[in-house]
């Protein structure tokens, strides 16, 4: 059986899955925030190039060691935001061995859809899903592969950067972060309004997983118990109200919240409860499987 690697080079994260195509052999994330500061200065900072390339030469180390024979690698919303992208995409080049890929948005949503539901009974559906990134979020309708999709200019790191200056946040910017996320959401009725049909709705990414955490009280992550978690539109609530009225140093201490994610949880809850309440979503599916799948399984294609 052919092993392959995907990559994924997110704004905050940088991640890894080595698959054979039957199981995951590896599965890896580093929070390497290379979209740090690009929505202001529209290029990408030479500290955070360094870190994902770094990071990107350990997961090299990974794929040796597997003897992964094909890699897809991608880049999305900070490379797509910045005018300097080629120096990292060469740099990335050197080190892993195939260039990323520049993804648009909507390839970027139907990679997540394929990998999200490929587990799921289409009986369950129709699909929405939903990848709230660094920089942007996704969503993708369908059955059993997406039929629509669009791509919103809204993400943790973008909408802390942008609105969330205090300690904890004051209501004021709070609310920028609600409303701001609510003007988009009429943009994803507008164009796609079929994903009010939906069925089952599966939220995406390290936020949706950071709440599911702090919701299950789960000290260290274990994917067995956070993928296809069913998280109430209460529990998200709650969650939401805690980490909004902390300040950094309380947040630290609810469990599961990587020291990476301190900074953009309560923006990215933001989205997320925005979300629920708009869709009317009483309970959404947490997946594990996301972009990275969709990516691996895309290797088989050939």
């Amino acid at each position: 059986m052919v092993i392959v690697a995907a990559i994924d080079c997110g704004t905050h994260s940088t991640r890894l899955l080595v698959h054979d195509g039957s199981a995951t052999i590896e599965r890896l994330m580093t929070i390497t925030k290379l979209g740090q500061g690009v929505d202001a200065s529209g290029r990408l900072s030479d500290d955070a190039i360094a870190r994902t390339v770094e990071c990107l030469r350990g997961y090299r180390e990974v794929m040796d060691r597997h003897g992964v024979e094909r890699v897809r690698m991608t880049a999305t919303s900070a490379a797509r935001d910045a005018a300097n992208r080629d120096a990292f995409f060469d740099a990335a080049e050197a080190v892993v061995g195939a260039r990323p890929e520049l993804l648009s948005g909507l390839d970027e949503g139907q990679l997540s859809f394929r990998g999200a539901t490929a587990e799921l009974d289409a009986a369950d559906g129709p699909f929405l899903v939903f990848d709230i990134g660094g920089g942007s979020t996704e969503f993708a309708f369908g059955l059993e592969e997406a039929t629509a999709a669009i791509s919103l200019d809204i993400g943790s790191v973008r909408l802390s950067e942008k609105y969330i200056e205090s300690d904890p946040p004051l209501p004021e910017e709070l609310l920028a972060c609600l409303t701001i996320t609510e003007a988009y959401l009429d943009d994803v009725a507008r164009e796609m309004p079929q994903a009010f049909e939906a069925q089952t709705f599966l939220g995406l990414a390290g936020t949706v997983a950071a709440a599911a955490m702090i919701e299950i009280g789960l000290a260290e992550y274990d994917r067995d118990q956070v993928h296809h978690f069913r998280l109430s539109r209460a529990a998200a609530e709650d969650v939401y109200r805690t980490v909004a009225t902390e300040n950094r140093e309380d947040r630290s201490h609810n469990p599961g919240l990587e020291p990476g994610r301190l900074d953009t949880i309560v923006a990215g809850m933001s989205i997320l409860v925005r979300i629920m309440r708009f869709f009317g979503i009483d309970e959404l599916l947490v997946s594990e499987s996301d972009i990275l799948d969709g990516l691996a399984l895309s290797l088989y294609d050939a």
